[in-house]
């Protein structure tokens, strides 16, 4: 249902509450030496804490052979998104790419963000500064009366204009009664052009933005990574068509 009501809102609305102190509260515990599968236990103990479910454990999206083993999604590096949590221990120059949903009574919200570890290179740290407020373009062309291509426009401009490239192949899309639901929510676009953005729409955003080359492999884990190797930032928010300004559910 592309148009949710005020009673769906209203519990779309506290799913991403509980989305955003989880995501807090992962960020602070996001150092060096710190390990992924510890990262995803404390995310399902939070969520699970806030009187809600984890709304990536056990997903199957169309297309994977095998149903998301975890609670979040830890993409290092080159890995854009669909990371498996493992053992693996963070390292100084890391870049993590943590992604996840919440369910609450039913009701879904979806956020990413991406962290340095210690010290990491002035091209990674400006690479995420630029998929950020890329992010933060979009979110601002969710008004009525825009389309979908007004948000991928504002996203792939400002990117390319930075020397980056939206990946390929990966966008973001509908949410609120399902993890993914129509649209799909481009990261490239022509203005004026696509779906006109009506109150009640419920889409994530979300720029997955390479440092190279555009282009993605799938790993032999199903997550998706860089063709080349190169560097990738994703960062996302849920977000709310209204009569006027955008409303970020899920901002931390």
């Amino acid at each position: 249902m592309l148009i949710k009501t005020p009673e769906q809102i209203k519990n779309i609305k506290l799913s991403g509450k509980i989305l955003a102190s989880v995501a807090k509260e992962l960020k602070r515990n996001v150092k060096e030496g710190v390990v992924l599968k510890d990262l995803d236990k404390l995310a399902k103990k939070l969520i699970e804490d806030a009187g809600a479910e984890p709304a990536f454990l056990g997903y199957q999206p169309s297309g994977a052979d095998h149903p998301f083993p975890a609670s979040i999604c830890a993409s290092l590096n080159e890995v854009v998104v669909h990371g498996i949590p493992n053992n693996y221990k963070l390292r100084s120059g890391d870049i993590l790419k943590l992604d996840f949903g919440v369910s609450y009574k039913g009701f879904i919200t979806d956020a990413a963000f991406s962290v340095g570890i210690g010290k990491i290179l002035p091209e990674n740290q400006r690479l995420m500064d630029v998929t950020k407020h890329a992010l933060m373009l979009g979110v601002k062309e969710c008004r009525p009366g825009k389309r979908l291509g007004d948000i991928g426009w504002a996203i792939n401009s400002y990117v390319q204009k930075n020397g980056f490239r939206v990946v390929k192949g990966l966008c973001g899309h509908g949410v609120g009664l399902e993890l993914h639901e129509e649209p799909a929510v481009f990261n490239e676009g022509q203005k004026n052009t696509g779906l006109e953005l009506k109150p009640g729409m419920v889409l994530a955003l979300e720029p997955m933005v390479s440092a190279g080359d555009p282009y993605i492999i799938q790993t032999e884990q199903e997550s998706y990574a860089t063709r080349d190797g190169s560097t990738s930032a994703h960062f996302e928010y849920t977000v709310l068509i209204t009569e006027r300004n955008p409303e970020i559910l899920t901002n931390f």
